[in-house]
């Protein structure tokens, strides 16, 4: 009988993505989602169990039907901007929520667990590219508290012998290749989406925040990586989990820094689409280069990212827009 696996936020954006390719490796996957960010129509071939993880009874409920042999999480709050503002409401849910998840999988001797980690625990980097060794040194709530959770995981390994790998995503990005799913928030806050909008006419123009970095092009560079090969790297972790292995940390990235401007004459490329832009103020927070340094994962993992060209990210992310766009209408 093929394992199950829990996937938790497995209706959003990166969880629906790895659901899809847990299916086609052969596991049997059930879903945990409040479907405040997912969607419904996301999940597909697993079954769909709807309510909040920070809910003890809701989490015992899933974690008694399915006896999953690991648990997937991708249920978090993103947005750096509303981390600052309401602090509390990430710790209740980055934190507090995985901590309940966790306490229930320790109740039913689940000790195997994925989590989805991001570069922001890093802070302003000191060297780039950024391995796993650079000091972690969050700047926001959001990027905090991922890194609370990454140090709890080490505290429930040391005590009750639960196993993690955590993955620190760098900025994720494109869709299925085959368009079936895609990138879908509401609101938009990351930039390839939001330029694409620009080409499908959803937006007037392109804000670009900050053109005085210390950069080529005084513009942010950051390292994009594609959805299906995020996944890909989580499906390793995971079998490498299942197979016996300990506890791990990794960077994902392609180790290629792109800047805003090179992103937008990307997208122009792609889409045909002139894509007007606006200047705007520098935001807060924001590090004139993130790149990352995956050679871990590639190398303990056997990680092979299969679409590092931008092009080919901002192709399957384009080809998802244009169907997007085509169902708002």
């Amino acid at each position: 009988m093929p394992e199950s696996i829990l996937v938790v936020g497995g209706a959003g954006y990166i969880g629906s993505h790895m659901v899809q390719q847990l299916v086609r490796a052969g596991f049997t996957v059930a879903v945990a989602d409040d479907l405040s960010s997912g969607r419904r129509e996301a999940v597909r071939g697993a079954a769909l169990h709807v309510g909040d993880i920070g809910d003890a009874a809701f989490v015992e409920q899933v974690l008694r039907a399915l006896r999953p042999a690991a648990v997937m999480h991708f249920a978090s709050f993103i947005q750096v901007g509303e981390s600052v503002a309401d602090p509390g409401k990430y710790y209740r849910n980055n934190v507090g929520a995985t901590q309940v998840l966790l306490d229930g999988m320790r109740a039913h001797g689940i000790d195997r667990f994925i989590f989805s980690s991001t570069a922001a625990i890093f802070g302003d980097p000191q060297y780039v590219p950024i391995d796993e060794a650079h000091p972690k040194a969050p700047i926001n709530p959001y990027g905090r508290s991922k890194w609370f959770v990454e140090q709890m995981l080490e505290d429930y390994d040391r005590a009750y012998g639960l196993k993690s790998v955590c993955l620190r995503y760098f900025n994720a990005a494109g869709a299925d290749p085959e368009g079936a799913l895609g990138e879908c928030h509401e609101p938009e806050t990351h930039l390839i989406p939001l330029v694409l909008q620009v080409a499908s006419n959803r937006r007037p123009h392109i804000t670009v925040y900050g053109e005085d970095y210390p950069t080529a092009d005084g513009t942010c560079i950051r390292d994009y990586i594609h959805v299906e090969d995020l996944c890909q790297a989580h499906l390793l972790a995971l079998r490498q989990l299942l197979a016996g292995g300990e506890s791990a940390r990794y960077n994902l990235g392609n180790g290629n820094g792109y800047s805003v401007r090179e992103v937008i004459a990307a997208a122009r490329r792609v889409t045909g689409h002139p894509i007007p832009v606006q200047i705007g103020a520098r935001r807060a927070g924001d590090p004139p280069v993130l790149v990352a340094d995956a050679s871990a994962a590639r190398r303990v993992l056997g990680w092979q990212p299969r679409y590092a060209d931008l092009d080919t990210i901002l192709a399957h992310a384009w080809a998802w827009e244009r169907r997007h766009a085509e169902w708002r209408r």
